[in-house]
């Protein structure tokens, strides 16, 4: 039994937090692209934070699920619908087998996230189950899904049949979380110098600061290009590659900026001029080509403390909800 892909999105892959660790063999840690949304969703249907979730794109795929599932979706809003039916984000939903996921319309965001009761049944690369399309390694045969694939789900000790009525194929859960915080103000995104930073021309860092970028279409899961204020160093470097990491911002030849986001290379020689914060990486993954991005400087105290919030609320929302769903069991 398994869902069965009878529509193939745009671009949708098996993604979780990634591979850290292998960045000395070249291997980059991948992952989702929205670490906040993928988490949310495992915790809203009782999985580890580290289960394997499907990243979706719009236009999206169409999923048939041939057995009783309990599912969430968290991230970009694609309007889903189950038999035709509106579902909610951020919500567990229990289904009966032969229910239909299907996203006819385009509302938010860049990326969503389906997270399975259980877990995905599929073997683990280098100790994740996330696709590196690049290497066709991890995930889903190292590839994005296509039609006919079809996802086998780990065995679940629940009885979901019973969440049901016998007139209704859906249950929407009665509990949720809100993301609200998370993606305020999606376009402003707080950065802190680079070890390049005071190479820069002082009025390129305030051109920096008081320019909106635009999302070049040529952007992808390794980096976003933006266009907007050319930069320029107070003079030629010379740089050795060094580690970069997702969020490093780097000035390329000709006064040119790119963002890099979670297939990025492990090391880089462009100067690394600003990095976005990690607590504002998921409002970076739920922009689009052709968004812009507002940078703002901040503290490297401030992104810590931005970061250990962030930490502490996702303990309380796991927590939360094992609890609702034990109830629910029991």
């Amino acid at each position: 039994m398994a869902i069965s892909i009878i529509k193939a999105g745009i671009l949708d892959s098996i993604q979780d937090l990634g591979r850290p660790g292998y960045g000395r063999w070249g291997i980059n840690p991948g992952g989702a692209m929205d670490r906040f949304a993928a988490s949310v969703a495992n915790m809203l249907v009782g999985n580890g934070t580290n289960e394997g979730t499907v990243e979706i794109h719009f236009p999206g795929p169409q999923l048939l699920f041939e057995q009783n599932a309990m599912i969430a979706l968290t991230g970009g809003n694609f309007t889903p619908t189950l038999n035709e039916i509106p579902v909610p984000l951020w919500t567990p939903i229990v289904m009966r087998k032969n229910t239909v996921l299907h996203f006819p319309r385009y509302s938010w965001g860049a990326r969503c996230y389906l997270a399975v009761h259980g877990g995905l049944c599929i073997e683990k690369w280098l100790g994740s189950y996330s696709t590196h399309l690049k290497a066709e390694a991890g995930g889903w045969h190292g590839q994005a899904l296509k039609k006919g694939d079809e996802l086998s789900l780990k065995e679940s000790n629940i009885y979901f049949a019973g969440f049901l009525r016998e007139d209704r194929d859906i249950r929407i859960l009665p509990w949720a979380t809100d993301s609200q915080d998370t993606y305020r103000d999606l376009q402003n995104i707080a950065v802190i110098p680079g070890w390049e930073w005071a190479c820069v021309a002082p009025a390129r860092q305030k051109a920096f600061l008081d320019t909106a970028f635009t999302i070049l279409p040529t952007s992808d899961r390794m980096g976003y290009q933006i266009r907007g204020a050319e930069m320029e160093l107070n003079e030629d470097l010379e740089l050795l590659s060094s580690g970069v990491g997702p969020g490093t911002i780097q000035l390329l030849p000709g006064g040119k900026l790119i963002v890099l986001m979670a297939d990025h290379q492990t090391t880089g020689g462009y100067p690394r001029i600003a990095h976005a914060i990690s607590a504002d990486l998921p409002k970076l993954a739920q922009l689009r080509p052709g968004g812009q991005i507002r940078f703002r400087l901040t503290s490297l105290q401030d992104a810590e403390q931005r970061l250990f919030s962030r930490h502490k609320l996702l303990r309380i929302v796991h927590r939360s909800c094992l609890d609702r769903l034990n109830a629910q069991v029991c």
